[in-house]
């Protein structure tokens, strides 16, 4: 059964997917809110359960003495409500499963076992509603030995062998500069909720969905992982180069640099031609796509020696007019600047809060040309919500106030003017 909602503060455009589709994030951090930022920009009412006063972690994860939302959080929780509830309690726990009983997902990322002893985890939920979705996300995966470790994306990185094959060759591994395990981690878990929601299309019935850390991070190893089963080899740090083509990495022109593709035979003629060494064509050295792989440093103290002459943008232009696969290296500033990115609903605006629009990142995903909802709504302050999704849920307003003197649920107060 599905709870569709027909309007109010949380509810998105009726063209979007998810119109109507209620979650509620019991998730913080990074992973579980990824997952709830992209289900909301397809459209879902995402309804974020947060502890009092503090919140979700990530809401402290500032500069030293700014009292401002963190640009981090706010650009992953966009969109979304808050609701501050103690779950500990008993009323907490009954008001939990009175959301569920209208809820289509939930989602939570706490170490296993946790959302059990609460006494909201999936099987006490799945009583309540059995055609909840209920999406844990985990550490190291719900079976197996590291079950019960808890997760964290540099530790995940570093464990599926992605660390160990970044870097410069010949010097320490590093991390990349995102949150790879994180990142993709939600995006897996909204993957498998809309699996699961189709399922539920067809029977009725919900279902449990379990990704892991450790399972987005193994899930971006495909090539590491091609090349150790057939050879029992692992993949050393190559820079910007690709262990299996060359040429395909980052180069060096008179004024930075810019990432050429010679992925296949014909690119690799164009760029011979382009530089003005057609000759390179003949070289022993360079006549098959394995040599090139095996004599990669001399191939690119070749090519660099040609683009030293140039500019990235001139040589870009170049290439680009031969049909090599090129692109400058961009800062993030400036390719958050191109009209390009902007063009694919990438830059969105959103809600300041304080009337005005800020910028953030949009949804990866259009259907039909449709991009992100325009101005959406701010990061919430821990517990602004509160009271309205209850009314919305059915909660009077005697049950309202007395769940407040407990303390099970609290209401931030309005900011002043």
């Amino acid at each position: 059964m599905t709870h569709f909602n027909s309007g109010g503060p949380g509810a998105a455009p009726a063209h979007l997917p998810l119109s109507g589709v209620r979650v509620i994030e019991a998730a913080q951090i990074m992973a579980g809110p990824v997952c709830g930022l992209m289900l909301g920009d397809l459209g879902a009412q995402v309804i974020k359960i947060e502890k009092f006063p503090a919140g979700d972690d990530a809401r402290h994860y500032q500069k030293p003495g700014d009292p401002a939302l963190p640009p981090s959080f706010r650009m992953i929780n966009r969109g979304k409500r808050s609701l501050a509830l103690d779950v500990r309690t008993p009323d907490g726990r009954e008001v939990m499963h009175r959301l569920v009983r209208q809820a289509d997902v939930l989602t939570e990322n706490f170490r296993m076992g946790v959302m059990d002893r609460l006494g909201v985890g999936y099987e006490a939920l799945r009583a309540v509603n059995p055609a909840l979705i209920y999406c844990s996300i985990s550490g190291y995966g719900g079976v197996g030995p590291l079950a019960d470790k808890g997760g964290f994306d540099l530790i995940l990185q570093a464990f599926s062998g992605i660390i160990s094959a970044t870097g410069e060759p010949g010097r320490p591994p590093v991390k990349p500069g995102v949150s790879i395990a994180d990142i993709n981690a939600g995006i897996l878990a909204a993957f498998g909720i809309l699996a699961a929601y189709i399922h539920r299309l067809k029977t009725g019935q919900g279902q449990r969905v379990e990704t892991s850390l450790l399972q987005a991070s193994m899930q971006q190893t495909y090539w590491l992982a091609a090349s150790y089963f057939s050879n029992g080899v692992n993949t050393p740090p190559q820079g910007t180069a690709h262990a299996l083509i060359a040429p395909y990495q980052v180069f060096q022109c008179a004024d930075g640099g810019i990432a050429i593709g010679g992925a296949n035979p014909a690119a690799w003629r164009r760029i011979a031609e382009v530089l003005g060494h057609p000759e390179w064509q003949d070289d022993a050295r360079f006549a098959s796509p394995q040599l090139r792989v095996q004599h990669r440093a001399e191939l690119q103290v070749l090519i660099e020696a040609t683009l030293a002459q140039d500019t990235a943008a001139h040589w870009c232009a170049r290439f680009d007019a031969a049909g090599v696969p090129v692109g400058p290296v961009h800062t993030p500033g400036q390719a958050l600047e191109h009209e390009q990115t902007r063009a694919v609903g990438m830059v969105i605006d959103v809600e300041d809060g304080h009337g005005g629009l800020a910028r953030g990142l949009g949804s990866p995903v259009t259907l039909n040309g449709t991009v992100a909802r325009e101005a959406i709504t701010p990061a919430p302050r821990v517990g602004e919500h509160s009271l309205e999704i209850l009314r919305e849920f059915g909660f009077s307003e005697p049950e309202m106030a007395r769940l407040q003197d407990t303390g099970a649920v609290h209401q931030a107060p309005r900011p002043r003017a």
